[in-house]
């Protein structure tokens, strides 16, 4: 295991900013640095700049412009959803619906909003991290003033039936937020289609900047106001933009919209040869998440008698980056709350693989991985307390 390179498989959490985005955001960090709340032609064209992306996140997700709010990423844009409309709503009821595996984004404001005398319903997956619409269904009570499931899991990988989902909460009168941060760039995303009353995206997600984000909010949807202040956004989420932030996501936002169909194909083909390539090498290995409605970049894998942080120490001594699960909970020593939710062992679910890949890889990268992966494994089942050994 000589040889090495370096290979970035760790695009679910975050992506380097493309060369185009950092080129359109330089300007405004300089010489069109003016806060786009003032009226002189410096802060006009600033303004004119952020408005000009709100057009095109806009267009980019199927919805209007004034249906758009700039914020500081993807989680400020799902507590603004989740807190937000169970701020708006107390009156008519105090009951959310969300799934077990949702981002840490979502499950802990409900958890914060419990505390607070809400209720919400955790609804289980079956063993490829899915939700079944029925389950909602049944959760749906006359109290319940929010449904919120993620378009896609950010671990496993899994491409959730929101349109389905969201059709029930509709029937039923609850406004539907669906996380779609992991959704941008990988397959279409159209709030009309998927049915979204709120739906979170994140810039850095999609060769965007760290820092900034949007939510989308329909026309008519009750929710309130996040941060108090200025009347930045429609005195809606008071703060002075981050207009470099901003430039830069419509930028990248355009960009991952036109090369998705392309891009996305060979993905999922490269992909496919990763998980191939994997469980024919390495026994006593199983793939996380749906076997074909998954993301097109996402290989997550869970080797029996070995540690996840072990494996990915000598991968990165090997010059591999990746993850055992979701980055924001990668210092965490509890097992990841997907693959739990998903029915794995908690001794399964610590030696979890995540391998997400990019524009930037190649199949050389793929090759390199499939040529070390299974020494890592190897070496590391032969001193393996767990029963792995030889």
């Amino acid at each position: 295991m000589e040889r090495r390179r370096s290979v970035y498989l760790d695009h679910a959490a975050t992506t380097p900013v493309r060369p185009e985005v950092a080129r359109a955001m330089l300007p405004y960090f300089s010489e069109r640095f003016g806060n786009p709340s003032s009226l002189y032609a410096l802060a006009r064209e600033a303004k004119g700049a952020v408005e000009e992306v709100r057009d095109r996140v806009a267009a980019a997700i199927g919805a209007s412009p004034e249906e758009v709010f700039f914020t500081a990423g993807g989680t400020e844009a799902d507590n603004w959803a989740i807190k937000g409309v169970a701020a708006a709503n107390r009156r008519k009821g105090d009951h959310i619906v969300t799934s077990a595996i949702e981002h840490h984004a979502v499950l802990h404001p409900c958890r914060a909003l419990e505390k607070q005398g809400y209720r919400v319903t955790y609804l289980p997956v079956d063993e490829f991290g899915r939700v079944e619409p029925e389950r909602v269904e049944e959760a749906i009570t006359d109290k319940t003033i929010l449904v919120s499931v993620m378009a896609a899991n950010n671990e496993v990988g899994t491409i959730q039936p929101v349109a389905a989902i969201a059709k029930i909460a509709r029937d039923r009168g609850v406004p539907f937020h669906t996380d779609a941060v992991q959704a941008i760039g990988a397959f279409p995303v159209d709030v009309e289609r998927m049915g979204a009353d709120l739906l979170a995206l994140s810039a850095h997600k999609f060769g965007g900047p760290k820092g900034v984000g949007a939510l989308y909010i329909r026309r008519g949807t009750r929710v309130g106001t996040f941060m108090d202040g200025g009347a930045q956004e429609r005195g809606r989420r008071a703060g002075t933009e981050n207009v470099p932030g901003i430039v830069g996501m419509g930028k990248a936002i355009e960009i991952a919209v036109a090369e998705m169909p392309q891009k996305s194909v060979w993905l999922a083909a490269t992909r496919d040869k990763l998980i191939r390539g994997i469980l024919d090498s390495i026994p006593d290995t199983r793939l996380n998440g749906h076997p074909t409605e998954r993301l097109p970049n996402n290989v997550n894998v869970a080797f029996r008698y070995v540690e996840g942080e072990s494996i990915l120490l000598m991968l990165d001594a090997l010059g591999i980056a990746a993850s055992t699960g979701s980055a924001c909970t990668s210092a965490s020593l509890e097992p990841s709350h997907v693959l739990t939710a998903c029915g794995l062992p908690p001794e399964h679910a610590h030696g979890s693989l995540r391998l997400t890949l990019g524009s930037r890889n190649t199949g050389e990268d793929v090759d390199y991985v499939l040529e070390v992966l299974p020494q890592v494994i190897g070496r590391l089942r032969e001193i393996s307390p767990l029963g792995g050994g030889m």
